[in-house]
C-alpha cells in the first residue's frame, strides 16, 4: 500500500473526526475548533491545487466566508461554512488521489501494450 495514500486517508479521517466532535458544541459558542479544523484541512489540501483546483477553490472560498462570519459573530454561519470548507478540502484530497491513480493506471496500461507489441510483432 502506498504510504502517501494511507497518510492522506488518516488526514481525511482526522479532519472528519475533529469536525464531528466540533459539531457537538453549542451553537452559541464561537466555532474556533471548526475553523481550526477547516484551516488545517485546506492547508493540507493546498499541495493538490493543480490536481483538484475547483474543489480547493471552493474550500478556500468557504473558509474565507467562515472567517468573515466569525468576525461578524455569526457563529452559526461560521460553523456551517467551516464544516463545508473542511469537507471540500477532503474532497480535493480525494479528487487529487483519484487523478494520480488514473494517471498511474494509464501508464501501466501503456507499458503493457508496449510489452505486448514487443512480444507479438506484426
Amino acid at each position: 500500500m502506498n504510504p502517501h495514500s494511507m497518510n492522506g486517508r488518516a488526514g481525511v479521517m482526522a479532519v472528519l473526526a475533529a469536525a464531528a466532535l466540533a459539531a457537538c458544541s453549542t451553537t452559541g459558542d464561537a466555532p474556533k475548533a471548526q475553523l481550526a479544523v477547516a484551516n488545517a484541512a485546506v492547508d493540507q489540501a493546498t499541495g493538490n491545487a493543480a490536481e483538484a483546483p475547483a474543489e480547493l477553490s471552493g474550500a478556500r472560498d468557504k473558509l474565507a466566508r467562515a472567517n468573515a462570519a466569525m468576525a461578524r459573530k455569526d457563529y452559526v454561519a461560521a460553523r456551517q461554512l467551516a464544516d463545508e470548507a473542511a469537507a471540500d478540502a477532503a474532497l480535493a484530497q480525494a479528487s487529487a488521489r483519484s487523478a494520480r491513480s488514473s494517471r498511474a493506471l494509464a501508464e501501466v496500461r501503456e507499458s503493457i501494450q508496449q510489452l505486448q507489441a514487443q512480444l507479438n510483432p506484426s
